[in-house]
């Protein structure tokens, strides 16, 4: 039996096409009539304190969120059930569509001209070609590598920083503490893909900002649409205001909503987004983990299992 937990979505809807992808499979929710016992998968987001309270013969959990670190928080999450995490080709695009779209803008100075425009200045300053400007993606996994691969075409020198090497074509590696730091001074606009771990927390903060190079017009540029938890947003504060960076794309914070007397609202170089850069897909997400679901029942091994060791 398959038990749907899903917080903050419509969980008939998914309960519904879930339904109909998985066949004689039985499909129940949270408020349906079932002993805990017989449940053997279940698709969990943002699950409640009791979500696993009774389910004592799990053989997967399926995390219907790109990223599990929330997950791997819940105070009573099983210690020896697999966690199989959500790849998808829709949320990948629709990542690297909020990455482009955020780097070109930085590139372009939309900062400079919208202050122009602010105050009726015509200044007619030319923005370079966008192989002058070096976009540093930190996370390597499959979201850092598509939207690699989407920035390419544009013309972006691009180099990476990830905990293992990782080898993409037009792409300059660096890996592990070692090499952040010459990952950092070469790179005017950063980007962070990376999973949320104890090593990767706060990692956007004052001194990371220090260590980015200062060749963009008007300073260097952070967009962050990984976790709230990677920033340090007393510093991107400081680090806007005092000019240590130039601009910041921020889509996601330490604390969501982000609260109304912020003062991230207030500063014109800094660009919010309320969590939005990428979300799960209905029908391909249903497709994902029905067919997780019967290939698992089939005997065959489960795919994308979170290394609970690594957070990811």
């Amino acid at each position: 039996m398959l038990l749907l937990h899903l917080s903050d979505v419509d969980e008939a809807a998914w309960a519904r096409t879930m339904a109909r992808e998985v066949g004689d499979y039985p499909v129940v929710r949270r408020g349906d009539d079932f002993d805990p016992r017989d449940i053997r998968y279940i698709f969990a987001w943002k699950p409640k304190p009791d979500a696993f309270d009774g389910l004592t013969n799990l053989k997967a959990i399926l995390s219907l969120g790109a990223g599990v670190d929330a997950l791997l928080k819940h105070p009573n999450l099983p210690g020896d059930v697999p966690i199989v995490r959500f790849v998808d080709d829709d949320l990948s695009q629709k990542m690297s569509d909020y990455v482009a779209a955020h780097v070109t803008m930085h590139h372009r100075r939309y900062s400079r001209f919208h202050a122009d425009q602010q105050a009726r200045r015509w200044t007619q300053y030319y923005p370079p070609a966008a192989s002058t400007s070096t976009v540093g993606i930190m996370g390597m996994g499959v979201l850092g590598q598509d939207a690699a691969r989407r920035l390419l075409p544009l013309g972006f020198t691009l180099r990476s920083w990830s905990r293992t090497p990782k080898s993409i074509p037009g792409v300059e590696g660096f890996t592990g503490a070692d090499e952040f730091d010459a990952f950092l001074s070469g790179t005017d606009i950063l980007v962070n893909l990376l999973p949320l771990t104890p090593g990767t927390e706060g990692i956007l903060n004052a001194d990371t900002f220090a260590k980015l190079r200062r060749t963009l017009d008007g300073g260097p540029v952070i967009i962050n649409a990984a976790r709230g938890g990677h920033q340090r947003e007393a510093d991107i504060v400081a680090a806007l205001t005092d000019g240590t960076l130039g601009a910041a794309s921020l889509d996601v914070f330490e604390v969501e909503p982000l609260p109304v007397d912020s003062p991230l609202w207030g500063i014109e170089n800094c660009y919010i987004t309320p969590h939005i850069a990428a979300i799960s897909n209905e029908e391909t997400g249903v497709i994902y983990f029905a067919n997780v679901l019967k290939d698992h029942e089939a005997g065959k091994p489960l795919i994308n299992v979170v290394d609970r060791a690594r957070g990811y």
